[in-house]
């Protein structure tokens, strides 16, 4: 019976164990990278093959693997930085179109979302400084006193305030810090979560690396529940400018590290994660200051977008492309 291996890993050795095999990347435009890796090994060969008698395919059953049913958790990382507040705009638009598409794809859809932002402070703190007498940011909720969740990095925004933001509690279903199918009102209480302000940083690796980890998903944590075994990961970046620099205008770490962290979190299988950075297309080279790029093109299964484009819907929709190859390979662990 002669038989093929097929192994996909992260192109960046550095990260631990093999790398995996080569992959090619297409794009919509120049102003997007689209890629999903896969490699094979070659056939045995020589001496007799043996055929053994299999029966009909309807002895096998479902070849699709029990992730490919539609079980994802979206992690959004956004930055707080100044000036995003039109990046968010465009992505809230793009919302709606994203889970249209996911859930005409996937018939039996079942879906964590979460939204974290690249700084573990919340609000503004030249507000907190004048409060309670009023500040220059309408609405700001002077009365309300952070928990630790609302300030540790990496953990379900709930309440966004500062600029920008719309400095009011989001109405997240079953007092969690993530949304699940069935949330009410969806559309409405992703764009509160997902407007995170202009008041603060863009640490996005240092985000999505605590996002990830034990830590903040284990019982009685911040995000407890969030990430789960048996899903798919896919993660969305959206920032305005580099995470780039020594502390504190960037995220400790190295690509190679949020890589490895995402990786560990995930049983060490690139083939359950897809990444869409939405920051610079990276084609056909990763500026030498992103570094949220070239942590993207470690996976296989990446699309970057340039932030200045017009209409994020469409990327969306490829990145629902990217979750449907990703499936094809996905075994969830045990």
């Amino acid at each position: 019976m002669t038989s093929s291996t097929t192994s996909t890993g992260l192109a960046d050795s550095s990260i631990g164990g093999s790398p995996g095999s080569s992959s090619s990347g297409t794009g919509s435009s120049s102003t997007t990278e689209l890629s999903t890796g896969s490699g094979s090994g070659d056939a045995s060969s020589g001496g007799t093959t043996m055929i053994w008698d299999v029966g009909t395919d309807q002895d096998l059953g479902d070849p699709k693997p029990p992730g490919c049913k539609g079980k994802i958790d979206f992690l959004f990382v956004i930055s707080r930085y100044g000036g995003m507040s039109y990046f968010q705009t465009q992505l809230l638009a793009a919302f709606p179109q994203f889970i249209d598409t996911i859930q005409a794809k996937f018939a039996d859809f079942d879906y964590h979302i979460m939204v974290v932002d690249g700084d573990p402070d919340w609000g503004s703190s030249s507000c907190d400084a004048q409060c309670p007498m009023p500040c220059p940011v309408p609405g700001y909720p002077c009365s309300y006193t952070p928990t630790t969740c609302d300030t540790t990095i990496g953990a379900g925004t709930v309440f966004p305030a500062g600029d920008d933001a719309p400095n009011k509690p989001c109405p997240i279903d079953g007092d969690r810090r993530y949304m699940i199918k069935g949330q009410t009102y969806l559309d409405d209480v992703f764009a509160c979560v997902a407007q995170v302000g202009s008041n603060g940083r863009a640490w996005i690796g240092e985000a999505l690396t605590a996002a990830v980890l034990p830590g903040l998903n284990k019982p009685g944590s911040c995000n407890e529940g969030f990430l789960r075994d048996d899903a798919l990961l896919m993660v969305t970046l959206i920032s305005n400018t580099f995470d780039y620099g020594p502390k504190p205008f960037s995220s400790k770490g190295s690509p190679g590290d949020w890589a490895a962290a995402v990786l560990q979190a995930k049983h060490d299988d690139p083939e359950s994660v897809v990444m869409f950075s939405i920051l610079h297309a990276g084609e056909p080279e990763c500026d030498p200051d992103d570094r949220t790029c070239q942590m993207v093109k470690m996976f296989p299964h990446h699309l970057l977008v340039d932030r200045e484009e017009p209409d994020y819907g469409p990327f969306f929709e490829q990145a629902t492309d990217l979750v449907e190859v990703a499936c094809a390979d996905f075994v969830p662990p045990g």
